[in-house]
């Protein structure tokens, strides 16, 4: 119980890190400095770095996949996510925020291991949207889900990028309002 209590504690210090400043920026040791352990405790947890990001995006994907259970059923609850998540708020928060959006440059370079991990789990959050777009076709939904799980990513991406906060601002609505077209 104190092994996976202490496992999370490094999952989590690691995905803010991951997440702030990048995967190649953060070192081992800065994770486990953030995690208030020594370097000696990674090995008993991660067999490497790889293996630790193979681990915190799944773990994050799979705590965003979660996320959506919370929110009201169906459309209602996409509604909700699309403006939750292109919000200003979300912007702000690289470190607590979206793995996708903060880290999606960086997977591309991964290991095909990793990137598995990545693709299973994003598989898991596009169900899910199209479950809620149409309960009774959800394959039918999917190419709806996937649009709409790139459009946020993407959008969140060009606004955190925008050093103009008006711009940002703009992207932003632009992109709530094309998604939620998309959810009709």
């Amino acid at each position: 119980m104190v092994k996976q209590a202490t496992r999370q504690r490094i999952l989590g210090a690691a995905g803010r890190r991951f997440k702030k400043d990048g995967i190649d920026g953060a070192g081992v040791a800065a994770v486990m400095t953030d995690a208030g352990l020594t370097n000696g405790a990674f090995y008993a947890h991660f067999k490497s770095k790889e293996d630790l990001v193979a681990n915190v995006l799944a773990d994050q994907l799979r705590a965003q996949c979660q996320s959506l259970d919370a929110l009201p059923p169906g459309k209602a609850g996409l509604e909700m996510l699309v403006r939750l998540y292109l919000s200003p708020e979300h912007r702000e928060q690289y470190a607590d925020g979206c793995p996708s959006a903060a880290l999606l440059d960086e997977v591309v370079r991964r290991p095909s291991a990793t990137k598995e991990v990545f693709t299973g789990e994003v598989v898991g959050i596009v169900d899910e949207i199209a479950a809620r777009l149409d309960p009774t076709d959800v394959e039918g939904a999917r190419p709806d889900a996937l649009a709409l799980y790139g459009l946020l990513i993407g959008t969140l991406q060009l606004a955190r990028a925008l050093t103009d906060r008006d711009l940002s601002d703009e992207v932003l609505s632009a992109g709530v309002d094309a998604a939620l077209k998309l959810l009709g």
